[in-house]
């Protein structure tokens, strides 16, 4: 989420000067946490407290790497139209992924993994339908939001987690993810009413 408008890592940098190439370090990482999607899906379905702790691992260093492709492409602009695209994807494969599997184990209730994906869904969209409009600024609400949502998942993955932890802390990942979707509702239409007034005026 590191060069999406919701999270507030994407530059205006990259349009001064040369052009990176697409073909760069930042989003060689992106690839790299998009391609371990599978890897950690597999190992979640696999038998055994070990496999779920090699799961486990594989979630949060795909997580990790989304902070450091962030840090590269804001450090060397490095953003490109690439991985403003790659980004998110890879993202919302790697938390949906485990959402969904977390839903199908029976160990997560369907309609916590359908409020969180809808509400992901939404907000892309709604981002590409306001982009030509202008870009949201990053909320602090959207960094609590991703922070709650990898922990609850991790929680859940770890074997012999006491259910109320993991009850609370998704709870509060439900209610905060609801809460900045709203949020962004509101400031998309606020942005698309100030641009019909300026071309206007």
């Amino acid at each position: 989420m590191t060069n999406t408008p919701e999270t507030g890592t994407g530059s205006t940098s990259a349009s001064m000067g040369p052009r990176p190439s697409a073909w760069n370090i930042a989003n060689v990482v992106t690839v790299l946490r998009l391609a371990m999607v599978p890897l950690f899906v597999v190992c979640l379905f696999l038998e055994g407290d070990g496999w779920r702790i090699t799961a486990l691992v594989v979630f949060l260093v795909a997580s990790l790497t989304d902070l450091l492709d962030g840090e590269l492409a804001r450090r060397y602009g490095l953003v490109t139209d690439f991985g403003k695209i790659a980004d998110p994807i890879a993202d919302k494969a790697l938390t949906g992924a485990a959402l969904i599997s977390l839903s199908v184990l029976g160990e997560l209730p369907w309609w916590v993994t359908v409020v969180i994906l809808g509400r992901e869904l939404g907000v892309t969209l709604l981002r590409f339908a306001v982009i030509r409009h202008g870009v949201i600024p990053a909320s602090y609400g959207g960094k609590v939001k991703t922070v709650l949502q990898i922990a609850a998942i991790a929680l859940y993955m770890w074997p012999g987690m006491p259910d109320v932890l993991r009850w609370i802390v998704m709870g509060a990942a439900v209610v905060v993810t609801v809460a900045t979707g709203v949020d962004y509702v509101v400031r998309a239409v606020k942005l698309r009413q100030v641009a019909k007034q300026a071309r206007e005026a």
